[in-house]
């Protein structure tokens, strides 16, 4: 979804492959060079944005929206950031287009 697309000004898009592997199989079928154009930032593996312990805090009233699988208040460091839980498919559209949308896009594995 991101392949020639670039993400909003204003947003960060962080990546924290699941373990060293997942991001060497990344970096081996081209996934990672997709993501990086689009302006990703990819993150050591391990815990660390989930849990606002990386990259700092939200503010207060700061946007996230994350494919963590868990959410209430303060999971991210800052009770009065708001943060929404999501696939990756519409983290990727939220990206490119600033904002949470769903576009409803058939998705062909390549």
């Amino acid at each position: 979804m991101l392949r020639g697309q670039h993400i909003k000004a204003g947003t960060r898009l962080l990546i924290a492959p699941a373990s060293r592997k997942v991001f060497q199989d990344a970096l081996d079928d081209g996934t990672a060079q997709i993501l990086m154009n689009a302006g990703a930032t990819f993150l050591t593996s391990g815990c660390g944005p989930c849990v606002g312990t990386h990259m700092g805090v939200p503010g207060n009233g700061e946007n996230v929206i994350s494919t963590s699988n868990r959410n209430f208040p303060g999971r991210m460091g800052n009770p009065k950031a708001n943060v929404y839980l999501s696939s990756p498919a519409v983290v990727a559209q939220t990206m490119i287009h600033g904002e949470i949308v769903n576009e409803q896009k058939e998705l062909t594995v390549q």
